[in-house]
């Protein structure tokens, strides 16, 4: 992947901060940053197109959306297992956020989910179904007790 140029940046830090809510925001985004709409466009099907930017979705305050099943769950996989499961998992509709982490003498759970449903009862039968289908045994569900805040992250690009 190249270097991203600075209209690169400056358009990727815009949607960052959020896509503006009026019914044509890739002008006002250009208005701001001192582009045309379509060279606005064009930059976001580039960065699409580079892999920069996945998708353009809208995020879901799901606690807000009446979601109360929150959890974080390490689960334990064996190395050579490590890529078809994470993908199995990372295509569960209440999974949305599958990583890879470092283990420990004390804590040997490498692969991790963020898991949503409408309730923690809810969660914790798919967590259970998933594990037996996956043939997983060791996993441990991290329930979220209380939200503090959630932001994007900000990228000194």
């Amino acid at each position: 992947m190249s270097k991203l140029t600075e209209q690169e940046k400056k358009v990727l830090q815009a949607l960052i901060e959020g896509i503006p809510f009026v019914s044509r925001p890739y002008a006002e985004i250009g208005k701001r940053l001192g582009l045309t709409e379509d060279e606005v466009i064009r930059i976001i099907q580039g960065l699409l197109e580079q892999g920069v930017i996945r998708r353009l979705g809208a995020t879901l305050r799901h606690n807000l959306a009446g979601y109360e099943g929150n959890a974080m769950v390490a689960w334990q996989v064996p190395d050579e297992r490590i890529d078809e499961v994470g993908k199995r998992l990372a295509e569960k509709p209440f999974v949305s956020h599958c990583y890879v982490r470092e283990t420990y003498p004390d804590w040997n759970y490498n692969l991790y989910t963020m898991c949503h449903a409408k309730s923690l009862e809810e969660l914790k039968a798919l967590i259970e179904d998933t594990a037996k289908e996956l043939g997983l045994t060791e996993y441990q569900i991290l329930a979220t007790k209380q939200e503090i805040r959630r932001k994007h992250a900000r990228y000194h690009l």
